[in-house]
C-alpha cells in the first residue's frame, strides 16, 4: 500500500463506534454494510457453516469471477471491511449467543425471506424486545408488502420488472452488467440505515426499515417514470447519432477512440464549437444558422464533424477542446479509468494490498470527509476466520469457545 494510502488509514472513519450485525446472503443486503464498514462502523458478518453462497458464485455463463482461492469476485466486493463468525443460530445456545450481540448493536441487517426471518426469531418484533433502539435493516427482492412479499429476487429480475431494460434504446430489453441494481440498492440500503442513525440520536428510537431492489430500480427511473406518467412520452429512445446535435454527441477519434460532449445551452457554445474544430465557416451557413436549422439538418452536420474529429486522436483533441471552454471528455474502458490521473488524484481509485491475493487498484470511497477518513480496510473475511475473536470480545474463555466448536455451535 502507498504511503499516502497509509496515511489516509490513519484516520478516524465517521462511523467510528457503530456497531453492525448482519445475517444476510448475496449482494444487496450485505453489500450495504461494507459501505457502512468503508465508513469505519464495526460489522460483524454471521454465517451457517455452509457460508454465503455468494462465495460460490463463481461463474455467469462463460465469463469466471473466480479468485485464487476458488471463491467468487463478488463475495469480496459485498464483505470487505467485516470480521466473520460462523454460527448456528437455529440452535438454541447458538440464538442465546446471537441475541448477545444484538444487545449492544446498533443495526441489524438481513435480506432473508419474511418467513425465513420470522421462523429464525431475528424479525424486528422479536429483536426490538432485546434492544429497543436496535435499526433493524430489511432488504428484499420486492418489498415488505403486496403480492410478492416473500418472494426472492435477483438483479436481473428487478432490472427486468421495473422497466430498466427497456430503457437502454434497443427494441428488444437488455440487462446492465454485472450487479449494476445490486449495487444501488447496497447504497440506498446504507443511506436508510444512517438516516435511521440521524433519528436515533435526535429522538432517541430504533425502527425497522425497508428497501427493496424492486423500489431501487424504479427510484433510478424517476425521470424515465415522470416522462411515462406526466407527458405519456416513451423514455426507450435509441441513441442516434446523426439526429442529436454535435454539441450533445459522441465522435470517434484518428485512433479509433471516443469522446462525448455535452453543452447547455447550445447557442452560447455553438461559435466556440466551430473555431475549435476549424470550421469557422459554418457559423453563418444558412443551414446551420440556428438550433433549429441545425436540428433539421443534423445527418447532414454530423458528416461534417465525423470527418473532422478523424483528422486527430482523442488525446489531441482533449488537448484542443477545452481550451475553447468546450464540455468534452474522453470515452473510457474500466482499463482507462483504473490509471485516470483524475481518478488517481481524488482517491477515486486507490492502491489496496489483500493479504491473500496481491496489491490492486479499487473503488475508493465517493465522498471526502475533512476531518475524517472512509474507504476499504480489509478484505472480506474467510468462513469464521473472526470466531475467536467475537466470542472473547463478548466474555467467553478459550476453554467455553472450545466447548462450543466442539458441539457445533460455531467455527
Amino acid at each position: 500500500m502507498t504511503k499516502k494510502n497509509n496515511d489516509r488509514q490513519s484516520k478516524p472513519g465517521p462511523l467510528d463506534g457503530i456497531k453492525v450485525v448482519e445475517y444476510g446472503v448475496f449482494h444487496a443486503g450485505p453489500g450495504a454494510n461494507a459501505i457502512l464498514g468503508d465508513l469505519g462502523a464495526e460489522v460483524i458478518k454471521i454465517e451457517a457453516a455452509s457460508g454465503d453462497p455468494l462465495r460460490l458464485w463463481t461463474k455467469s455463463g462463460e465469463r469466471n469471477f473466480s479468485l485464487p482461492n476458488g471463491e467468487g469476485l463478488l463475495f469480496e466486493v459485498s464483505n470487505r471491511n467485516k470480521q466473520g463468525i460462523c454460527l448456528d443460530i437455529k440452535n438454541e445456545k447458538g440464538y442465546e449467543i446471537f441475541l448477545d450481540m444484538i444487545k449492544d448493536a446498533d443495526i441489524f441487517l438481513t435480506n432473508l425471506r419474511k418467513s425465513t426471518k420470522k421462523k429464525l426469531a431475528i424479525d424486528y418484533d422479536t429483536l426490538s424486545k432485546t434492544n429497543p433502539k436496535l435499526i433493524h435493516a430489511n432488504v428484499s427482492g420486492y418489498g415488505p408488502e403486496g403480492p410478492l412479499n416473500n418472494m426472492g429476487a435477483f438483479d436481473p429480475m428487478c432490472q427486468g420488472r421495473s422497466g430498466m431494460m427497456y430503457i437502454t434504446g434497443s427494441e428488444n430489453p437488455v440487462l446492465i452488467q454485472y450487479a449494476v441494481l445490486d449495487q444501488a440498492t447496497a447504497i440506498a440500503a446504507s443511506q436508510a440505515i444512517m438516516t435511521a442513525l440521524f433519528i436515533r440520536e435526535r429522538q432517541g428510537i430504533g425502527q425497522e426499515i425497508h428497501i427493496s431492489l424492486y423500489s431501487t430500480a424504479i427510484w433510478l427511473l424517476h425521470f424515465n417514470m415522470l416522462m411515462t406518467s406526466m407527458l405519456s412520452e416513451n423514455p426507450n429512445v435509441p441513441w442516434i447519432r446523426s439526429s442529436n446535435s454535435p454539441l450533445r454527441n459522441n465522435f470517434q477519434c484518428k485512433d479509433g477512440k471516443w469522446i462525448i460532449g455535452v453543452h447547455h445551452p447550445e447557442e452560447k457554445y455553438w461559435k466556440p464549437f466551430c473555431k475549435a474544430t476549424n470550421r469557422e465557416s459554418l457559423i453563418e451557413d444558412p443551414r446551420f444558422i440556428d438550433l433549429e436549422h441545425r436540428i433539421k439538418n443534423c445527418k447532414e452536420l454530423i458528416a461534417i464533424f465525423d470527418e473532422v474529429f478523424e483528422t486527430k486522436t482523442r488525446d489531441e483533441w482533449m488537448e484542443i477542446l477545452p481550451g475553447y471552454g468546450l464540455m468534452f471528455t474522453s470515452v473510457q474502458d474500466i482499463s482507462e479509468v483504473l490509471d485516470d490521473p483524475q481518478a488517481l488524484e481524488n482517491d477515486y481509485v486507490v492502491d489496496f494490498d489483500y493479504d491473500e491475493f496481491g496489491s490492486f487498484k479499487i473503488p475508493g470511497y465517493p465522498v471526502h470527509f475533512s476531518t475524517f477518513q472512509a474507504g476499504t480496510k480489509t478484505g472480506a473475511p474467510k468462513i469464521g476466520e473472526h470466531t475467536d475473536l467475537i466470542m472473547g470480545k463478548m466474555g467467553y474463555t478459550a476453554e467455553q469457545i472450545d466447548e462450543l466448536r466442539k458441539e457445533g455451535i460455531i467455527n
